[in-house]
């Protein structure tokens, strides 16, 4: 279970994540000089979650080892649109606390979701943090049982308030379940949500759909047609069960990211084992707005490639963002792909997946609470990234 978790969960570098913006900006008009950074300190720093902000520059939250007031830190850091340094926070207690989704939120501020070790109810517990707009601490909430509670997407809802996926250990059917918390623009808990069955099921993505609803995309053990499946969950505004579809085949898939594509329906991108060139290939998976499977791609090569982030673009095609270790100058490489409209590409291999339905849904009743500590540290920082092309 810790083992499968953690691959679940497993963030790129903060490194890689800032190069990514120099190969994003090397295929569209810039409006500011490409860049490659690199922040921390002696010990491991980690970005999970990257946005441009509305001033044009940048933020990123992870955790850090480095700096901060226990074993690991929530790590936030605001680059300027060169990606140079304007400031960088630590919030945390003396255990271990990190960072997995970050947000702007309208009044300039950030909002961070992630889990924590040192305040809760719990082992471990969902931890949400909102800072203002210069990265000073307004409020923490802690939501959880007496068990580990992970967030991996945050969003903010129509309301003003805040949805947030994860998996729970603490409440559901089974190992652990997808968990879906929504709280108010206080951060004060509104609802809580698990979906899934007997074995493990965790929520990886989250968005809020154009009906106002939720949809979910992440992993399942519990159901489908092989070790695991990506897993995608709808919900009402409400959070009212209204479908899960699982999809894949005898080996593990997963789903990392989720969107709502310009015909109503949905995109995920993931890993599969069970189809492609090699060891694991990306997962890019279309289903219409009732979930039915429309297409399924796969990308990669001999060894090991991974899909976290997907857009889809003014063209209606799709870009995904990732990493290879197949292709590139390293031993992995930071992996951006181009899609068209129906998931063709220049390194692209068609599969056909098996699409299923089956969840539970509870309604737990989960503890909340707050804590944290705000330090300012002065990290190093360094650059570097080279540029391969794969396609002709």
């Amino acid at each position: 279970m810790k083992t499968l978790m953690k691959t679940l969960l497993k963030p790129l570098s903060l490194a890689l994540f800032v190069a990514a913006t120099l190969l994003t900006q090397s295929a569209c008009n810039r409006t500011s000089p490409p860049f490659c950074k690199a922040i921390g300190g002696p010990e491991s720093e980690e970005g999970n979650s990257l946005i441009q902000t509305s001033d044009g520059g940048y933020a990123i939250a992870g955790y850090t080892k480095s700096f901060g007031a226990g074993n690991y830190d929530v790590y936030v850091i605001k680059l300027d649109a060169n990606g140079n340094l304007q400031w960088t926070k630590t919030i945390g207690g003396p255990e271990s606390e990190e960072g997995n989704s970050l947000i702007q939120t309208p009044d300039g501020g950030y909002v961070i979701a992630g889990s924590t070790r040192s305040f809760g109810a719990g082992e471990a517990d969902v931890y949400v943090v909102k800072l203002d707009a210069k990265g000073n601490l307004q409020w923490t909430k802690t939501i959880g049982g007496l068990n580990r509670d992970w967030s991996s997407s945050l969003i903010q809802t129509s309301d003003g308030g805040y949805a947030i996926a994860g998996h729970t250990e603490s409440f559901g059917a089974g190992e652990a379940d997808v968990y879906v918390v929504k709280l108010d623009a206080k951060g004060n808990l509104q609802w809580t949500k698990t979906i899934g069955g007997k074995y493990t099921d965790a929520g990886l993505s989250l968005i809020q759909t154009s009906d106002g609803g939720y949809a979910i995309a992440g992993h399942t053990e519990s159901f489908g047609a092989g070790r695991g499946d990506v897993y995608v969950v709808k919900l009402d505004a409400n959070g009212n069960f209204q479908w899960t579809k699982t999809i894949g085949e005898l080996y593990s898939e997963e789903g990392y990211s989720l969107i709502q594509t310009s015909d109503g329906g949905y995109a995920i991108a993931g890993a599969t084992k069970s189809f492609g060139a090699g060891g694991e290939d990306v997962y890019v998976v279309k289903l219409d707005a009732n979930g039915n499977l429309q297409w399924s791609k796969t990308i990669g090569g001999k060894s090991d490639e991974k899909g976290y982030s997907l857009i889809q673009t003014s063209d209606g095609g799709y870009v995904i963002a990732g990493y290879t270790k197949s292709f590139g100058a390293g031993e992995t490489d930071v992996y951006v792909i181009k899609l068209d409209k129906n998931g063709n590409a220049c390194c692209a291999v068609s599969q056909t997946s098996q699409v299923r339905s089956r969840g539970r849904l509870g309604s737990p009743t989960s503890s909340i609470g707050s804590g944290g500590t705000l330090t300012t540290p002065t990290p190093s920082t360094s650059s570097g990234g080279t540029l391969t092309n794969q396609c002709p």
